[in-house]
C-alpha cells in the first residue's frame, strides 16, 4: 500500500495532475486512498527524498520550478534519449511498433487537448519507446530523471505548431525504429528533444519577465 501510495503521488506530480505549491496533507491524502496516516506518512516522507515534495511550515507541499534544474534534466534526458532510441532501433519487437503506432494514432486524433493530456500522453509514448529497447537499466535510469521533473503549467506542446511537429517527429522515430536504422533513430530523437529543450528555454525566460514586472507593480 505504501509502494501504490508513493507511485500514484509520483506520477499525479509528473504528470502535472498535482501542481507546484499544492499543499500534500495526510488527512486529505488518507481519505483518497481509503487508509490510516501512517502509510501516507510514508508516501510523503518518500516524496521529500525525492525531491519531488518540499516542507514549508509544518506541512509538506509539491515542489516548484526550479528553472536550472529542468534545464539539467533536458540536458541529460536528450543524452539518455537518443541512446534509447539507438537501442529501441535494435532490439524492438513487431507488437512494440504497433504499440507505438497505436499511440501515434490516438494522440493525432486529440483535439484542441488540454495541458494535462499533452503530457500524459507524450510520456506514454516515449514510455513505450523505452519499452522497446529491453534495457531494463535505461528504462529504470529514464524514469528516476523524470522524477526530477515538475512541470510548468504550460506544456511545451502546447506553443503554438508544436505538437504538429512533434507528432511528424514521433512518426519519423517509429519508421526509423521499425527499419532497424540506429543512426536514424538517434538523431531524430536529438533534434526532437533539443527542440523541446529551446521550447522550454523560452517558456522559463518568459515567465522569468512576467514575474519581474509583477513585483515592480
Amino acid at each position: 500500500m505504501r509502494d501504490d501510495i508513493f507511485t500514484q503521488l509520483r506520477n499525479d506530480i509528473i504528470k502535472g495532475v498535482l501542481t507546484p505549491g499544492m499543499p500534500l496533507r495526510e488527512l486529505q491524502l488518507a481519505e483518497r486512498f481509503g487508509v490510516s496516516r501512517t502509510p501516507v506518512r510514508d508516501a510523503l516522507s518518500r516524496l521529500e527524498d525525492s525531491g519531488l515534495a518540499v516542507r514549508v511550515n509544518r506541512g509538506l507541499e509539491v515542489r516548484g520550478l526550479d528553472p536550472e534544474q529542468v534545464i539539467q534534466v533536458y540536458d541529460l534526458r536528450i543524452l539518455l534519449e537518443v541512446e534509447a532510441a539507438g537501442e529501441a532501433a535494435q532490439n524492438r519487437s513487431l507488437s512494440d511498433i504497433l504499440s507505438l503506432e497505436a499511440f501515434l494514432e490516438r494522440d493525432k486524433s486529440l483535439s484542441d487537448p488540454t495541458d494535462r493530456q499533452l503530457i500524459e500522453t507524450n510520456l506514454e509514448f516515449h514510455g513505450a519507446v523505452w519499452k522497446s529497447t529491453n534495457n531494463p537499466i535505461l528504462i529504470d535510469l529514464l524514469e528516476r530523471l523524470m522524477t526530477h521533473m515538475v512541470h510548468a503549467p504550460t506544456s511545451t506542446l502546447s506553443v503554438e505548431g508544436r505538437q504538429k511537429q512533434a507528432l511528424s517527429e514521433h512518426a519519423q522515430l517509429i519508421e526509423a525504429i521499425s527499419n532497424r536504422d540506429v543512426e536514424a533513430a538517434r538523431e531524430i530523437a536529438k533534434i526532437h528533444f533539443t527542440t523541446a529543450r529551446r521550447i522550454r528555454l523560452e517558456l522559463l525566460r518568459k515567465a522569468a519577465i512576467k514575474e519581474a514586472t509583477r513585483e515592480q507593480i
